[in-house]
C-alpha cells in the first residue's frame, strides 16, 4: 500500500513517481495495481504473449511486456481528452494469458475463454499481443458480451481478410475474414485504416469489399487529414458497440521498425493518437494493440507508440463508463 497511491475519486492507482523511481519495480501497464490488489476493475489490461500465428518475422509473443517497460512514463492525467482515466474507473493489469504456443486452435479456445472470464462482471478489455490471430476470440468475446455483432475500426497496413495461409484457416493474416463468416461482426460498421502496401491481387480487394469492409488508406489520411477521416469513421460506425484492434505496423516504420511485417509510407505516430481520440463518446467495448517485436525495435520506439496507444484507448473506455462507488481494495498490496 506504500507504493500504490489512491486516488482522488478513492480507486488504487499507478505508483507514485515522485516518492518511487520510474526504473524501479515490477512493470504493470503504466504502472497500475495487479488485477489481484483490487476487488475489481472496471477496465483490465491483458497481455497474451503468442506469435505462432505469423507469416514473417516472429517475436510479438515478448510485445506485452515491452509495452509495460515502455508504459512506465505514462502520467495518470490525459491533458488531450481532458479526463484522469485511473481515478474515474478502476484500471488495473491483469497479468498475462498463458496460450499453448504449438496449437493455434487451443490458443484461440484459451484466448476467448480467458476474454469472458475477464469481463464476467461488466469489466472491459484492453488486450496486448501477440499477433494478430489473436483478435478473432477477442471479438468473440466482444460480441457475446454485447449480446449482438460488434462494429469494428481495424487500423493496421494490412486487410487480414485473407483466407489461408499454407492451408491455415487461423493465422494472424485471417482473422477478419473468418469474424465475418461467423457473423460476429457488423458488417455495416467495418473499417480498415492505414492500409497500404502491394497485394496478391486485384480479388483481394474484391473479397474485402463483399465482406463489407470501407478501407481508409494511409494515402487517405495524408491528403484528407485527420478530421476528415474522423468524421467518416464516425458516420460508418455510429451508436454500435465498437471494437477497435490495431496492429502498430499501421504505423510507419520510422515510428514503429519493431513489428513483424513492415511496409513503407505509414501514417505517424501522430496521426493515429488523434484519429483515435477522435472517436471520443462511441461505445467503445473492447480493443487490442497487436504486432510489437521488441526485436526489431530501436530506442523503444515501437513501445512508447503501442503504450501511448493503448493508454489512450483506455481514456477512451474510461470515459464513457459510468463511474461506480469505489469497491474495496484488496488488503494484500
Amino acid at each position: 500500500m506504500e507504493e500504490l497511491r489512491v486516488t482522488g475519486g478513492g480507486r488504487l492507482g499507478p505508483i507514485d513517481s515522485s516518492r518511487i523511481p520510474r526504473y524501479a519495480g515490477a512493470a504493470t501497464f503504466a504502472r497500475l495495481p495487479r488485477l489481484d490488489q483490487v476487488d475489481r476493475a472496471d477496465i483490465a489490461v491483458v497481455g497474451v504473449p503468442f506469435d505462432s500465428g505469423v507469416s514473417y518475422r516472429p517475436g510479438a509473443r515478448f510485445g506485452g511486456n515491452h509495452i509495460r517497460e515502455a508504459s512506465r512514463l505514462l502520467r495518470p492525467y490525459n491533458p488531450a481528452l481532458d479526463i484522469s482515466p485511473f481515478e474515474r474507473v478502476q484500471v488495473a493489469d491483469a497479468g498475462d494469458m498463458a496460450v499453448n504456443p504449438f496449437n493455434i486452435g487451443e490458443a484461440i479456445e484459451t484466448v476467448q475463454q480467458n476474454a469472458l472470464d475477464l469481463t464476467a462482471d461488466g469489466a472491459r478489455l484492453v488486450t496486448l499481443g501477440g499477433d494478430h490471430t489473436i483478435a478473432l476470440p477477442l471479438l468473440r468475446a466482444a460480441a457475446e458480451r454485447a449480446g449482438s455483432p460488434v462494429a469494428m475500426l481495424h487500423f493496421d497496413a494490412h486487410l487480414d481478410t485473407w483466407d489461408t495461409y499454407f492451408g491455415a484457416e487461423y493465422t494472424h493474416g485471417t482473422p477478419f475474414r473468418r469474424a465475418v463468416e461467423e457473423g460476429i461482426l457488423d458488417t455495416e460498421a467495418i473499417s480498415h485504416v492505414g492500409t497500404r502496401g502491394p497485394l496478391y491481387g486485384v480479388r483481394d480487394l474484391e473479397d474485402d469489399r463483399r465482406f463489407g469492409f470501407g478501407i481508409v488508406t494511409s494515402s487517405d489520411v495524408y491528403r484528407k487529414g485527420v478530421d476528415e477521416i474522423v468524421d467518416q469513421l464516425r458516420q460508418r460506425i455510429g451508436n454500435r458497440p465498437l471494437y477497435v484492434s490495431v496492429d502498430i505496423d499501421v504505423l510507419d516504420p520510422a515510428h514503429a521498425p519493431g513489428t513483424g511485417t513492415p511496409e513503407a509510407g505509414g501514417i505517424t505516430s501522430r496521426e493515429l493518437l488523434e484519429i483515435l481520440r477522435g472517436l471520443r463518446g462511441l461505445n467503445l467495448v473492447g480493443a487490442d494493440v497487436v504486432e510489437v517485436a521488441p526485436a526489431y525495435d530501436h530506442a523503444e520506439l515501437t513501445g512508447v507508440a503501442a503504450s501511448h496507444v493503448a493508454y489512450d484507448l483506455v481514456t477512451l473506455m474510461a470515459d464513457t463508463l459510468t463511474p461506480a462507488t469505489p469497491a474495496p481494495i484488496a488488503e494484500d498490496h
